[in-house]
């Protein structure tokens, strides 16, 4: 009774508009108050601890350094070496687009901050050579979701800890599928583009400009490399390399760059705090509530009813599939993976499927969630940047969120896209 309890006044919280973190938090406390079982204080313990971990701290530096990053200028310059690179064929300044968000991916960790830094000055561009205004912005949005996928991912760090895998070796195993999820993107758009007569330049690659663009955006391209390098080579933790990301992306954004003032600092910190705060509030109010749900023996009731319902490892992937797919319509993609983890973990694990890889299928599943409403945090982000309606870019969202689906089922049954690194 207690787990309907938990369930049914968080469902009437959200349908009340109530913020995430806020509804799981109360709907702990309710909970808790009608079971009797537990003191009161354990909400705020479970807040406490739930923050208090070294992986954890990593989250701030990323969030942080992807501020740093988007008022940096690095956007420009990463979009000028992607479109050096496609520019001149059909549809090449939208590739282009998608390249830089990817790029912009690897360093943030982040959806929203990616649709941030690259939809102001990329759906302008786009609109101002002719393509739509519509699939610009649904692009950028849809784009924006690798932020979540590619390494150094703040959602795969979450699953690392919550379910006990490697944060290096999620990191590890993000890159394939993210660069397979933003190749599909990138072959929508040259058909669209195709049909819609959105040429390239015409101007002929040329090898000294994409070098001379290449060398101006050095900096920017280290800092992917310095990441993922220093944690493979055994140089720091994930932990320390967001750390480290921070202090390169504000040295290279005001010395190297020259495009951050001491006076925008405050500005790009509060705005970082916000989102930390916003975050770490989900963090420890979805554990109180994972740990309720353990109380409560859900994730064993589930994995039985699973496994009753069928052995077929395929159509139980399919239902999960479908599952995760629904919660990332209305759920934080961090508070769905510390609830959900602890309970879809034992039932995937049951049928021989390697945690690393559904710690892949869980994000991009997520993914999918920040394009589709009525949560969407990316159609939002996107939405202001453009002037859009929600209702218009939804529909216009729809042909990429069926391409993000046939990905997802393709990396779903092809676990070597997420293992080959690891194996």
């Amino acid at each position: 009774m207690t787990a309907g309890v938990l369930f049914g006044s968080f469902g009437l919280l959200l349908l009340l508009s109530v913020p995430i973190g806020i509804a799981l938090g109360v709907a702990s406390l309710i909970a808790l108050i009608y079971s009797g079982t537990l003191p009161v204080e354990f909400i705020v313990q479970g807040l406490v601890t739930s923050v208090d971990s070294f992986p954890i701290m990593a989250v701030p530096f990323f969030i942080l350094a992807g501020e740093i990053m988007g008022k940096g200028g690095i956007t420009n310059r990463l979009f000028n070496v992607a479109n050096t690179l496609v520019g001149n064929k059909t549809g090449g300044f939208a590739i282009a687009t998608v390249i830089t968000c990817m790029f912009f991916a690897a360093m943030s960790g982040s959806g929203p901050a990616t649709v941030a830094a690259i939809g102001g000055i990329m759906i302008p561009a786009m609109v101002s050579i002719g393509y739509d205004k519509k699939f610009a912005t649904a692009l950028i949005a849809a784009a924006g979701s690798l932020g979540v996928i590619l390494p150094p991912s703040i959602p795969l760090i979450m699953y690392g800890t919550t379910g006990g895998s490697s944060v290096g070796d999620l990191f590890l195993a993000g890159i394939i599928p993210g660069i397979f999820v933003g190749f599909g993107l990138m072959v929508f758009a040259y058909f669209y583009s195709r049909k819609n007569g959105y040429h390239g330049t015409g101007i002929p690659f040329d090898f000294n400009t994409f070098v001379r663009a290449s060398w101006e955006a050095k900096w920017a391209l280290f800092i992917p490399i310095i990441i993922l390098g220093g944690i493979y080579g055994g140089i720091f933790t994930p932990t320390e390399a967001a750390a480290v990301a921070v202090i390169y992306a504000l040295i290279t954004g005001m010395f190297l760059y020259k495009e951050i003032k001491i006076k925008d600092l405050p500005k790009v910190m509060v705005d970082a705090s916000l989102t930390t705060a916003t975050v770490l509030l989900i963090v420890g109010a979805a554990t109180s509530f994972g740990i309720l749900l353990t109380i409560e023996q859900i994730p064993e009731q589930v994995t039985e009813a699973m496994l009753a319902l069928s052995e077929n490892p395929i159509i139980i992937v399919i239902i999960i599939t479908l599952l995760l797919l629904i919660v990332g319509t209305f759920m934080d993609t961090v508070a769905a993976i510390i609830i959900l983890t602890p309970i879809l973990l034992p039932v995937v694990s049951e049928l021989g499927f390697d945690p690393i890889h559904f710690g892949i299928l869980m994000v991009v599943n997520l993914a999918i969630g920040f394009i589709t409403p009525p949560l969407g945090v990316n159609l939002f982000v996107a939405s202001g940047i453009s002037g859009l309606s929600i209702e218009s870019l939804s529909r216009a969202i729809i042909p990429f969120f069926v391409v993000m689906l046939i990905t997802l089922l393709v990396i779903t049954f092809v676990p070597q896209l997420s293992l080959m690194f690891l194996e």
